[in-house]
């Protein structure tokens, strides 16, 4: 335990590493990750305003006792650019998770002042001294990311120090620059320090994201393997119907409509459905309205989720990584990552369960005929893929209209706190604010309510 006295500023560990992983970063998050085929490559580091010191671990150095005691030490500041990222893999190194509590991450201090969430753009706003060096994108692709074998490079599929000694080099200085650099965006923002309930609520975060959810994986699983059957037989039906070389083809698809006296200006999903009610309306061309019909459930994108979520789920069957604090520009909100949780479709029909139990047994026709568009199901049923563990249950809550409410209050608009107070539509109130008649949803000039709440949301 480091000693310090009442009022000094603590004791800064500034950390980068390189690794390695067989694992997509990107598509699977760091907690998946680190549980590939995963190394540290190199360790830089520097204590407050030291020289940056680096540790070649892919070359069998050790990370010296000092910073192991340091990561440790609950007095000493872990500072890095997206900390979560170092944090995790140093802590699957020690074969432990880190306490969150001590780590400070810049990259969450700069998105609370609207800066870029990218090191080298932050980097380049704030005109540091210190900037990151372009060329080591070049060198993650070499050395931190599998190769495809060839022939020229003796089929090796991971790049080494050895197969490029002089990029190697380069390499352990792009990982010492990077400490600069980031070192030196710190002290910037400084001047502009996050109150320290924040950096609580940032920690609250990180064991979130550590703990994670639990996955129904074999839920997930099945719903793919039913995307993929209904796929193909959307594709083919649409193929009877249309003729066409790919019937999933824009272009090809507005051609064959309008060859039928039908006017495209897009086939977006609102433009499908309207065309969809006029056709039905008007009770001509059923091939045209049942390829529409097919079109709306070909691009309902219901396993996207479920693919995400495959991706992620470590080895415990539970996802991680899937909020990022501040990740939300301008506003501060926490951003969704990887399956997105903030973006759920909702859930319409009172038989989930029933449902659910169909897709996990692999009764897809069965699904099908009884709710007739399984695609949508398949949508609804996201949320059961999340469960809790054995002897738990899950509450779900959310805040009615709780910007509008908040804002009322801060600006002191008692009319609007008052409807609220009454139960009223803030839809309806604010649109017969804007027109000056009443507006009454379902009822009298219940038009003018969409109108209202494009301006309580935009405001």
């Amino acid at each position: 335990m480091s000693e310090r006295t009442s009022g000094e500023k603590p004791k800064v560990l500034g950390i980068d590493i390189e690794t390695f992983s067989n694992v997509d970063l990107t598509k699977c998050g760091v907690y998946k990750y680190v549980e590939g085929d995963f190394h540290i490559l190199l360790f830089a580091y520097a204590f407050d305003d030291e020289e940056v010191k680096i540790v070649d671990m892919a070359c069998g150095e050790s990370i010296p006792q000092e910073v192991l005691d340091a990561v440790d030490d609950p007095d000493i500041i872990k500072a890095a650019w997206n900390a979560q990222f170092e944090r995790t893999c140093i802590g699957h190194y020690l074969g432990r998770v880190l306490d969150p509590d001590s780590w400070r991450c810049s990259m969450v201090h700069a998105a609370s002042l609207s800066l870029p969430l990218a090191l080298k753009n932050a980097a380049k706003v704030l005109k540091t001294g210190q900037q990151k060096d372009r060329a080591g994108e070049n060198l993650i692709k070499y050395f931190s990311v599998p190769c495809k074998p060839t022939k020229a490079n003796g089929g090796r599929t991971r790049n080494l120090p050895e197969h490029d000694p002089e990029g190697w080099q380069k390499f352990k200085d792009y990982c010492l620059q990077d400490v600069r650099t980031e070192r030196d965006i710190r002290k910037r923002l400084e001047a502009f320090p996050m109150p320290d309930q924040e950096w609580d609520y940032y920690h609250m975060d990180q064991r979130i994201n550590d703990r994670g959810v639990q996955i129904d994986t074999e839920l997930v699983e099945m719903a793919i393997a039913c995307d993929l059957i209904l796929s193909d037989e959307m594709g083919k039906r649409a193929y009877e119907l249309t003729g066409l070389e790919n019937p999933n083809s824009v272009s090809q698809l507005k051609n064959w409509l309008e060859g039928r006296g039908i006017p495209v200006e897009s086939l977006g999903k609102k433009d499908v459905a309207a065309m969809i009610t006029d056709l039905d309306k008007n009770g001509c061309d059923q091939e045209a309205l049942d390829m529409l019909k097919l079109r709306l459930q070909m691009a309902k994108s219901s396993v996207k989720k479920y693919q995400a979520a495959q991706r992620c789920v470590c080895e415990d069957g539970r996802a991680r990584g899937l909020f990022q604090f501040n990740g939300a520009a301008k506003t501060n909100r926490w951003a969704g990552r990887l399956i997105q949780l903030q973006n759920l479709v909702r859930n319409e029909i009172s038989t989930l369960d029933e449902a659910r139990e169909l897709v996990k047994m692999g009764e897809f026709e069965l699904l099908e005929s009884i709710y007739g568009n399984a695609p949508d199901i398949l949508s609804q049923l996201i949320r059961t893929m999340l469960v809790p563990k054995e002897g738990y249950e899950f509450i779900v809550a959310d805040f009615s209209a709780i910007e509008a409410r908040v804002l009322a209050w801060l600006a002191g608009e008692q009319w609007r706190l008052d409807a609220f107070r009454n139960g009223e539509d803030i839809y309806c109130a604010s649109a017969s604010q804007m027109f000056g008649v009443p507006v009454v949803k379902h009822g009298v000039n219940g038009e003018l309510r969409q109108k209202g709440k494009v301006a309580e949301l935009a405001c």
